[in-house]
């Protein structure tokens, strides 16, 4: 992973001449009057671990498993949200940890907690480092210093139950990896979000990660049938059958909780048979309205594609629902449904047909297979993209929530005022951001929002998003959504997930981590309001 950006830095291309023209004509973007940092240019501040903790760590996963070198550091600071990128890019590492410790079994991890509580050490679980809310930052206040936790080497596919349609995991399998694995035993776990590439099987678990394929697949909770997990003060094991009604299911401690409760060291998986066939295709609809609309009557009728994902009349015209092909606007292009079927040849035959109806009773214009074959191509780029508009001088982020059908269109229109408002700039050079919306996920019930927002950097990006983060959280509270769908809570959420849960609510997950956590060491100042 570039430690500055997203991904394969092989990967990474300048932005098309339209777009190019866009950020500077309509949102008045201009190129940074100062230019990244280099590698060895980053700010790193000196290592506060004592000798005696080095020594106990090193006695526990051996002297070559504990890194103090600025390269392990400087990766293993923070996450990759926009603020996280902007910051690495001015050379900050304030909060890089003092040292990587990378243990190869459950017992490592075990010996690992209980040094760290002895010594007063801060954990910070590390994956893929893929996250986007500020889950990998812990508060150093109180505490003699901060390890990453890279559970790196726990990378195994530990067992198959081709009979169960189980598999066993160890956390730090990243998900291509574990789908190769999958495959030679003719599986998968049909798991894909944008993280996909980097992002390990323990994160999915940490933060409840939905997949692009959800609709079909469920999200990555719905997998978790079992799951072990270490804590300072021993083993929890939960899950033992594919549903129980031995008291409340208390994988759900775990699932969700960003390691700030123990670290998940593996995990029994519901998989599925490989399918036979994919197809991905486009439809279109007049307007966000119609296609929410039918969106719905999918949803709650059936049957259920395998991708169903729809953008709104701003996303389609830009073309982000298809990253790779980015420049080609269409000012009457409406909005852009992908529909996506994975199964047998009968299955997938079956829910086009059914689908379709239903599509085109409801005002779907079918535009056949390339639009969605685009999407499948390009899903994973957006990440890409990002990086090449931060480094024109745009301030570019996301966020994510979910409602019920009867309140999506309120935090629809609620949501993009709030980011146009606080984000739009006034005087002789006025502009308005450029807000755009997907519906990614769909439940009989409701659904989720996804929104990506442009504008022109300030002198101070990260003070600008800042603000409007602020705005969009509370506004998304009102409006009746939840503070995250997917990305989980980390330290951006935290206050607004404090009025999601209330009073009583904090106070029930502030017991379970002095239970679990007395010194709390892990993750602290993630997730507990």
């Amino acid at each position: 992973m570039l430690w500055s950006g997203w991904g394969d830095p092989a990967k990474a291309a300048g932005l098309p001449a339209p777009v190019l023209k866009m950020l500077r004509e309509l949102l008045g973007v201009r190129e940074p009057t100062r230019r990244p940092v280099t590698f060895g240019e980053v700010r790193l501040a000196p290592v506060t671990l004592s000798a005696a903790v080095f020594a106990d760590l090193s006695a526990v996963v051996g002297r070559t498993e504990v890194r103090i070198d600025d390269d392990a550091r400087i990766r293993h600071t923070r996450g990759k949200s926009t603020p996280d990128l902007l910051r690495i890019r001015a050379g900050d590492a304030c909060d890089a940890p003092d040292a990587v410790v990378r243990p190869g079994s459950h017992e490592e991890v075990v010996e690992v907690l209980r040094v760290c509580s002895r010594h007063r050490v801060a954990v910070v679980p590390f994956g893929g480092g893929t996250s986007v809310v500020g889950g990998l930052v812990a508060d150093r206040r109180g505490f003699a210093g901060v390890i990453a936790l890279d559970v790196g080497r726990l990378n195994r596919l530990l067992s198959v139950d081709a009979e169960s349609l189980l598999a066993d995991f160890e956390p730090g399998l990243r998900a291509p990896q574990a789908e190769n694995l999958l495959a030679g035993h003719g599986l998968t776990l049909g798991h894909f979000p944008q993280s996909y590439e980097y992002a390990t099987l323990g994160g999915f678990a940490a933060a409840r990660s939905s997949g692009q394929a959800s609709a079909g697949y469920g999200r990555f909770d719905d997998m978790v049938m079992a799951i072990t997990v270490a804590t300072p003060r021993g083993t929890m094991e939960f899950g033992r059958a594919p549903r129980s009604a031995a008291g409340p299911d208390l994988r759900q401690l775990v699932l969700g909780s960003e390691g700030a409760f123990g670290v998940i060291t593996s995990m029994r998986l519901r998989v599925r048979r490989a399918p036979a066939e994919r197809v991905y295709e486009g439809w279109r609809f007049e307007s966000f309205a119609a296609g929410t609309g039918a969106l719905r009557r999918v949803a709650q009728n059936g049957p259920m594609p395998t991708v169903l994902r729809l953008s709104d009349e701003a996303e389609t015209m830009v073309g982000l629902a298809k990253p790779d092909q980015i420049g080609g606007f269409q000012t009457d292009a409406g909005c852009l449904a992908v529909v996506g079927y994975e199964g047998d040849a009968a299955d997938v035959a079956y829910r086009r047909e059914k689908t379709a109806e239903t599509l085109s009773g409801l005002g779907g214009v079918y535009l056949g297979p390339e639009p969605g074959e685009a999407w499948a191509h390009g899903r994973y780029g957006a990440p890409y993209l990002r990086d090449g508009l931060l480094a024109a001088g745009a301030t570019v982020e996301t966020l994510e929530t979910a409602a019920f059908w009867s309140d999506l269109s309120r935090l629809y229109d609620a949501v993009r005022l709030v980011l146009s408002v606080a984000l739009g700039q006034t005087g002789p050079q006025a502009t308005t951001p450029l807000v755009m919306c997907h519906i990614s996920h769909v439940y009989p019930s409701g659904a989720s929002l996804y929104f990506t927002v442009v504008t022109a950097q300030t002198g101070d990006p990260l003070g600008q998003w800042d603000t409007a983060k602020r705005a969009v959280n509370e506004a998304i509270g009102i409006a009746g959504g939840t503070i995250s769908h997917h990305h989980g809570v980390g330290r951006d959420h935290r206050d607004a997930y404090a009025l999601e849960i209330g009073e009583l609510g904090v106070e029930i997950l502030r017991t379970v981590k002095d239970r679990l956590d007395p010194a709390g060491i892990l993750n602290p100042g993630v997730l507990i309001p």
